[in-house]
């Protein structure tokens, strides 16, 4: 019998694609029609913006943990949250939570080490790109990190949280982080981390200048394949 993933949904347009993701990819593993039990807890996203641009990290995990003991109460197993920035709270969350959690950061960061990468370019909002949480994770795990110049981070921030976030997905925007991971290439990026939530779906693995790790479905499939072992 699968375990009931339980999804934490700060980003409403990330934890669309991590639900669609679990969905789809357990039809070719469970037959059609078939995935594990899945609920969905959603705070507005306004208070968590209001937090993140304060930086009350306390109350970021107050919100979260407030999710996780709902979707406890639903009969979850466990907890995810497809969004990056939160992940700054999650030491705060996990000790505390009635349901284990599965941390992005650490889905990221393993895939990079089974590919064997040795240095990544970040892209993510501005406080994603510049804060520790991703390079730390990475760092420590001997893998360099390369962030956008500034006028590139702030260009790229607007765009995740004046377009992405709100559903709105055009050519420009796959132009121009194509650009920027271009010049991550040159600097001697093997890969990227999309670190947004919401980059996955402007970005066409087919045609970027590097492999992606994109961050949402690689937790996604972590949460797949946690519901059905038998741990």
């Amino acid at each position: 019998m699968s375990k009931h993933i339980g999804i934490v949904a700060c980003s409403p347009v990330g934890a669309e694609l991590c639900y669609r993701t679990i969905w789809t990819e357990a039809h070719q593993r469970m037959g059609a029609y078939t995935n594990p039990e899945i609920s969905i807890h959603s705070i507005s996203l306004s208070k968590y913006m209001t937090l993140f641009e304060a930086q009350k990290w306390e109350d970021v995990a107050e919100l979260m943990l407030a999710s996780s003991e709902k979707l406890a109460a639903a009969g979850a197993d466990f907890a995810i949250c497809p969004d990056n920035t939160v992940h700054e709270a999650f030491d705060l969350v996990a000790p505390k939570s009635p349901i284990p959690w599965l941390s992005i950061l650490e889905e990221v960061r393993n895939g990079a080490i089974y590919k064997g990468y040795k240095c990544l370019g970040i892209l993510g909002t501005e406080y994603i790109m510049t804060s520790p949480i991703y390079q730390k994770k990475l760092n420590d795990a001997g893998i360099e990190t390369k962030i956008p110049n500034d006028k590139n981070r702030k260009k790229i921030n607007e765009l995740i949280y004046e377009e992405l976030a709100n559903g709105i997905f055009n050519e420009y925007q796959k132009m121009y982080f194509n650009k920027v991971i271009k010049k991550f290439k040159s600097y001697g990026a093997e890969a990227v981390v999309l670190g947004c939530t919401e980059i996955p779906l402007v970005i066409d693995p087919t045609d970027c200048p590097l492999p992606v790790l994109d961050s949402t479905r690689m937790l996604a499939r972590a949460a797949l394949r946690k519901a059905l072992s038998e741990e």
